[in-house]
């Protein structure tokens, strides 16, 4: 089983979520040619997604180097990517059973009434794989200690994707989804907190602005797609601030490769590189909601049908299916909020005391911050910034604590496998904005590494009270919903 599960994983999410989306479709009654399609179209939105973000990081990388060898900045956590944290969770003793670990606990869950998810978003799984694989490295190879960490962390989740269901449903219009995917719902503890503050200051909760608002306040200039071309273009400018102090040098280096180049050239070489990154930042802002609609076209069928076979065996009980995050990152105010995030995220990584780690390829991840937050500030761009600002700046410390553990993973990682996701450059630490500044994970991680036995104990109590306060939210809707039935009957 280990071997079976670890070979469809290494195929990577564009080919292994068709293939397990078709069984899915086959075994809950679709016809193979519906199955398969939708398989497909979800494969095809990975890909998409995985060229988009490539996209981003590729072209980004460069010019954020650049900024940071301008500012002699010195941070020492090598940001890996997510790529090297799913090797990590996937390439483990407990990452290779934790696909059939966590489906038979959410079915003990669901006939226990301790949730209402059936989380078929299988390949975020790798979530919950990489806290119980940091966990098992740090706790000396304990596969007890990593299973118990994976569990723990996709039981708050399963919980937490009940209790943000109704809203996220009615923002996105999504009937009878929800969202399973730890990192998404670790920002949900801080949307409560500072969303209740933010209502209570005078003033402030008068303002509502999104993204529709934008556009309307400032026209052309509030679309996604130009607010990406000029956040890119200011980034690159950024980059070339050393070129235009001492463009002679500049010109001089140019010359190395053409003698024939002139001040003219130098000139026009800058500009090029400013716009062909402002035009690539507009380029993903604006491809991103088009190939979410993949994911919707893939993922709706498979959601329908599910949830026509759960009413039938659960006799018309209410029932989520947990679904994949990408469903909703092309909302168009989540679009606005990772443009201004970008820039942002990197100046607070550069004066944050006690942040030792500089986001260059987690930049494609902050899409996924705001799926859980717009339901509740309603969209408002000022509120989910703020939100988004809290949650990356308290992250970046989770990155760099944690980053010691998630280096000797990655090196047991790729002494094993030889898997080039998982090689640490020499004199740096690992790091990665997802799943490593999860607020979930990084807790779990803290409380076991530093009081064990006292950490895991505080742990289980904290899981075993969500899941009783889950089963009588459920059985409470339960009672409500017979009796609404029994006046209609009457």
């Amino acid at each position: 089983m280990e071997q079976v599960f670890s070979y469809i994983i290494s195929f990577g999410a564009s080919v292994m979520m068709p293939i397990i989306f078709t069984i899915i479709g086959l075994c809950i009654g679709m016809k193979f040619g519906k199955a398969l399609k939708s398989g497909l179209f979800v494969g095809v939105g990975f890909v998409g997604l995985g060229i988009v973000t490539a996209l981003l990081t590729d072209n980004f990388k460069d010019p954020l180097q650049a900024i940071e060898d301008i500012f002699s900045l010195n941070l020492s956590v090598f940001d890996m990517g997510w790529p090297a944290a799913a090797s990590v969770a996937y390439n483990t003793a407990v990452g290779a059973l934790i696909i059939p670990v966590c489906l038979g606990v959410n079915f003990l869950m669901l006939i226990t009434k301790t949730t209402r998810t059936v989380n078929i978003d299988l390949w975020n799984y790798w979530h919950f794989a990489f806290i119980g694989a940091v966990v098992y490295f740090v706790m000396g190879q304990s596969l007890v200690w990593g299973y118990f960490a994976a569990i723990v962390c996709y039981i708050i989740t399963l919980v937490m994707a009940d209790l943000t269901a109704n809203k996220f449903q009615a923002y996105y219009n999504l009937p009878g989804i929800s969202i399973p995917q730890p990192f998404c719902q670790s920002f949900t503890p801080f949307t409560w907190v500072i969303n209740w503050v933010l209502d209570r200051i005078p003033g402030f909760n008068k303002i509502d602005i999104d993204a529709e608002g934008l556009k309307k306040k400032f026209g052309v200039l509030g679309e996604p797609i130009v607010l990406g071309v000029i956040v890119g273009a200011i980034i690159a400018a950024a980059a070339h601030v050393d070129d235009f102090a001492n463009f002679s040098g500049y010109l001089a280096e140019l010359q190395k490769a053409n003698p024939h180049a002139t001040s003219t050239d130098a000139v026009m070489k800058i500009t090029k590189d400013i716009l062909f990154l402002g035009v690539t930042m507009g380029a993903v802002m604006e491809l991103i909601p088009r190939i979410t609609k993949l994911f919707i076209d893939g993922l709706m069928p498979i959601s329908d049908k599910t949830k026509e076979l759960v009413d039938k065996k659960f006799h018309g009980k209410k029932v989520h299916i947990g679904m994949s995050p990408a469903l909703v990152i092309g909302h168009p105010t989540t679009l606005v909020s990772t443009l201004f995030l970008i820039p942002t995220y990197i100046l607070i990584a550069v004066l944050l005391p006690g942040n030792e780690f500089l986001p260059l390829a987690s930049l494609a991840g902050l899409f996924y911050l705001f799926p859980i937050v717009l339901p509740y500030t309603k969209g408002n761009v000022v509120k989910t910034l703020i939100v988004g600002l809290v949650a990356l700046l308290v992250g970046l410390w989770f990155v760099t604590d944690m980053a010691p553990a998630f280096t000797q993973a990655a090196h047991q990682v790729f002494a094993a496998t030889q898997d080039k996701a998982a090689h640490v450059p020499d004199g740096f630490q690992a790091g990665s904005m997802d799943f490593a500044s999860s607020l979930f994970g990084y807790c779990i991680y803290a409380a076991i590494k530093y009081v064990k036995y006292v950490g895991a104990a505080l742990l289980a109590l904290i899981t075993i009270a969500m899941m009783f306060f889950n089963r009588r939210q459920i059985l409470a809707d339960e009672k409500r919903a017979a009796a609404g039935q029994t006046k209609e009957t009457e």
